[in-house]
């Protein structure tokens, strides 16, 4: 079963999956109204922090996808991405994941493995409605790039080691869960911000279907980091972005 967000790469990997799986199920989200998620991320982050991180998504992401088509289009093509819609016969479409409709959904598939893409954070109750074991690809090599954006931050921090994408588990914390594979991702120069994510995802879903054909432990990739800090990142802000482009050349 997949659990997903309204996004691209959930349909991306449904595909992927899919032409090697039997997916039994797909539940998709409404997800969090916009306004409501920007007020809670102000009362956490403070107003100056959140604005700074509208106007990097509402003017340097647009510019940064406009600029990387053809860059896209070949990631796609070499990962086998398609945007072929999800049959709508083995689709829910619910509120929130979190919701009794998805909760009951699960206990009548009584799926053997539920994957995550692009939900929101999974509150304990539907965690334990199930014996199946709960799986995520995160964007980032995990414990040092939880959050989002783990493979930007890893290049911000000047960090390529760490710049790369984590199959885990998935627990009521934010990419905290057991470590089931991770792998390292090397960005070119006509990568950026848009861009890593589709390298991460590609090579997660590589990672992922290994996973699933032997076993948990699995997984052909880089060796679990061990012993580095834990740290929750976020977007970043449009002055952040525009000072390391400058000074450092992430782009």
């Amino acid at each position: 079963m997949l659990l997903a967000g309204k996004s691209p790469s959930s349909v991306y990997l449904f595909n992927c999956l899919s032409k090697d799986f039997f997916i039994a199920s797909v539940v998709v989200e409404k997800g969090v109204k916009r306004s409501r998620f920007l007020s809670a991320r102000a009362r956490k982050l403070g107003v100056p922090r959140v604005l700074g991180q509208i106007l990097f998504q509402a003017l340097i992401v647009p510019w940064l996808r406009r600029i990387s088509r053809r860059r896209i289009a070949v990631l796609s093509r070499t990962f086998g991405f398609s945007d072929t819609p999800i049959p709508e016969e083995i689709t829910l479409r619910v509120e929130s994941v979190n919701g009794r409709a998805c909760i009951d959904h699960i206990r009548a598939v009584r799926p053997d493995l539920i994957l995550i893409s692009g939900t929101r954070i999974l509150k304990r109750e539907l965690l334990e409605c199930t014996d199946a074991v709960f799986v995520n690809i995160h964007t980032g090599i995990t414990p040092a790039y939880r959050g989002v954006h783990g493979g930007y931050w890893a290049l911000a921090n000047n960090d390529p080691g760490n710049c790369g994408v984590t199959v885990h588990e998935v627990d009521p914390g934010i990419d905290t869960g057991r470590i089931l594979a991770q792998k390292r991702i090397t960005p070119t120069v006509a990568d950026n911000f848009v861009t890593y994510p589709y390298l991460q995802l590609g090579e997660g879903i590589g990672l992922l279907k290994i996973i699933i054909a032997h076993s948990p432990d699995a997984s052909g990739s880089d060796n679990p980091r061990q012993g580095m800090k834990s740290k929750l990142w976020y977007h970043p802000t449009i002055w952040y972005y525009l000072n390391t482009r400058m000074k450092k050349g992430v782009k």
